[in-house]
């Protein structure tokens, strides 16, 4: 068992364009990562695609526009979740006042060799 405590003073920015806090992702426990983002008002972030991992975005607090492979934007508010397949392009905008603030849940988990940036 692990209790893993969250420490505000580990968020680090993210060249995609956001802000992140690990909150677990440790190769205790391979088969997921979950970590806080955090993208400042009117912020897109650039096109990636996470190689090999599905990943689920869980909305905590903001409005936001996301943009998945060729599929039209789409409106997100809280509570909402998104959930995009290995190799699937996709990028989002916070379109609220307030920083957007959602969890990025990833399986298997998040490393940094699986993050392609597309430009």
């Amino acid at each position: 068992m692990y209790i893993l405590k969250a420490n505000e003073a580990d968020e680090y920015y993210f060249d995609e364009g956001c802000f992140i806090l690990e909150l677990s992702n440790t190769p205790v426990d391979p088969e997921v990562s979950i970590a806080r983002a955090r993208v400042k008002p009117g912020v897109t972030t650039q096109w990636h695609r996470l190689n090999g991992v599905v990943e689920r975005y869980v909305m905590l607090a903001g409005s936001a526009t996301v943009e998945i492979g060729d599929l039209p934007p789409q409106a997100l508010s809280i509570g909402d979740v998104v959930i995009i397949p290995p190799q699937c392009p996709q990028r989002i905008t916070n379109t609220g006042t307030d920083d957007l603030v959602f969890l990025a849940v990833c399986s298997p988990r998040f490393t940094r060799d699986v993050y392609e940036a597309l430009g």
